[in-house]
């Protein structure tokens, strides 16, 4: 008996994409009547593109990569939607070792500490400016990403402006490492493994982590053409039921060593499970011998990880008017808005009495310890969720945000 549906996934190779790959490989979407296709890809490029030709239904991506596609943003423009969030965190900021001893000199310190780090990196750009140096190159995954956005966000509230005092560049994750290693880059910020990868390797130190500059934030979320979604109801639904299930094992400890070894596989990842490990018990590797542990550094399913937020569609909105990507209008926040779909999320898991948000949206920032929430279903915790500069972004504010942001740059 053949199943009941087909569905073809494009993914990257980064230990986020963990959720969806077990979803097939553990036999999650097999049960739900799904015959998923995996499809290894090089960039997120070639992701954009491919969902929007139509060649994936759905696809690993960035969060804010969706609202780029509907927004207008890529070349191939293309309504896509935001059923399901593959996990909270799991990226690092990583300098070479050359960076990172002149930072130690102005003041830094290997606890990955936001504050402290930016402020020696602010101190090393304009030493570096007044004997009228380069400014320093970083790499980031993609220009909607993340990654692009939390690094402006840290630079920026550390007092360095990251449109004039350093330089920024587009570099596939998998080459983060040897690109750095080569002294093409200076510094990256990406997903796990390939932080840690830098540092075995002996070319680079991590400086801070996703997990500090915005605790329990978003990352990587499940793409779907809105065509094909709005074609194919069950088989989202089944799809979404298979990821809960695929999330939930990710996150048992219990399963850790045999999802690290599925993950190193050359289909996936290609690197030692030994490499994989410190993303799931957040106990990193720095550079130099030294090591810390990370709560919550990267969550596939506690905490409401596979929610669709739409606080984190608009916080992702913020940054995209913050840093030039797009006017602010009341057409595009209702774009942006629209990308992330709670409510199908909600009709996906609904019959499986799972514990299940209640509102739509929230006050990003605002939790400072884990906290207790009304929700249909069983109990939910969330948070914290605190911005490291101590901001809020509250989703029903956003004019007022914005221009706090806009007020931010102009003194830099």
């Amino acid at each position: 008996m053949g199943a009941e549906h087909q569905i073809t996934a494009g993914f990257m190779p980064l230990f986020d994409s963990t959720v969806l790959v077990a979803a097939r490989e553990m036999g999650f979407a097999a049960r739900e009547g799904i015959e998923l296709k995996l499809q290894r890809e090089t960039s997120w490029a070639n992701i954009r593109d491919r969902i929007a030709i139509g060649h994936f239904d759905v696809a690993h991506m960035l969060g804010p990569m969706p609202l780029a596609c509907s927004l207008g943003l890529t070349p191939i423009a293309s309504d896509t939607i935001v059923p399901f969030s593959l996990g909270l965190g799991g990226n690092c900021i990583t300098v070479s070792n050359a960076v990172w001893n002149r930072m130690a000199a102005h003041g830094a310190v290997p606890d990955l500490d936001p504050a402290r780090t930016g402020a020696a990196l602010g101190s090393l750009i304009r030493e570096r400016a007044t004997s009228a140096c380069e400014p320093l190159r970083f790499a980031v995954v993609h220009p909607h990403s993340g990654h692009n956005y939390e690094l402006r966000y840290w630079l920026a509230a550390c007092g360095i402006d990251p449109s004039r005092e350093i330089e920024i560049i587009v570099v596939p994750p998998p080459f983060m490492a040897d690109a750095l290693a080569a002294g093409r880059i200076d510094g990256y910020c990406v997903g796990e493994p390939w932080n840690s990868a830098a540092v075995a390797a002996e070319t680079g130190h991590m400086v801070t982590v996703k997990a500090l500059l915005w605790r329990n934030s978003p990352e990587k979320v499940i793409g779907a053409r809105k065509a094909w979604a709005e074609a194919n109801p069950d088989a989202l639904a089944a799809l979404l039921r298979a990821l809960h299930h695929s999330a939930r094992w990710c996150q048992n400890r219990e399963n850790h060593n045999e999802l690290a070894e599925l993950m190193a596989g050359s289909r996936f990842l290609g690197l030692p499970a030994s490499v994989q490990m410190p993303i799931l018990t957040g106990r990193l590797k720095l550079g130099g011998g030294v090591e810390r542990t990370i709560e919550d550094f990267f969550v596939p399913f506690d905490k409401a990880a596979n929610f669709p937020w739409k606080s984190h569609a608009l916080w992702f909105y913020t940054q995209m008017v913050r840093w030039g990507d797009i006017a602010h209008t009341a057409r595009n926040l209702a774009i942006a808005r629209d990308c992330y779909r709670p409510d199908l999320y909600r009709a996906a898991l609904k019959p499986l009495g799972v514990a299940l948000p209640g509102a739509n949206a929230k006050v990003e920032g605002a939790l400072k310890v884990a906290t207790p929430v009304g929700s249909a279903g069983a109990s939910l915790v969330l948070g914290p969720d605190g911005f490291f500069d101590g901001q809020t972004f509250d989703p029903d504010e956003i004019d007022g945000y914005i221009a706090g942001q806009k007020s931010a740059v102009s003194h830099l």
